[in-house]
């Protein structure tokens, strides 16, 4: 899947480069909207008891990105397991890799007292496989 970012002033540091937590903000944002894609958005979840919380993450920056940029973010599924799942996040800027970063995140339910990763339902999986 392909998320369009468009780095904004705010997004970049005092030399106008995009300040790097921001990879992690767009690289989240692009794994939500997978969600949404699959008919599965955060405000759905949050109602069916689903959170998506990270367990790893990581972004290596391959060259500096400025304000007023376009990126594309493609992501995809590497793995899907039984309670945990990992998107890889590859961020092109005309057609160039600039960064890569993947994250790792629980399925997980907040029924119970504490947050708790559960089996990932066998319609997501195939959802997400499809994407």
């Amino acid at each position: 899947m392909d998320y369009k970012v468009k780095v904004h002033w705010g997004d970049t540091d005092a030399a106008g480069i995009v300040f790097y937590p921001n990879y992690y903000k767009w690289m989240d944002e692009a794994t939500h909207e997978i969600f949404s894609l699959i008919g599965h958005p955060t405000d759905t979840l949050f109602k069916e008891n689903i959170v998506l919380p990270l367990i790893e993450t990581h972004c290596n920056f391959k060259q500096p990105v400025l304000y007023n940029t376009e990126l594309i973010v493609r992501s995809k599924i590497e793995f899907l397991k039984e309670k945990v799942f990992k998107l890889s996040h590859h961020f092109y800027c005309e057609g160039q890799l600039v960064a890569e970063g993947y994250e790792v995140r629980a399925w997980a339910s907040t029924v119970e007292e504490r947050t708790k990763a559960v089996a990932i339902p066998e319609h997501v999986k195939k959802r997400l496989l499809e994407e």
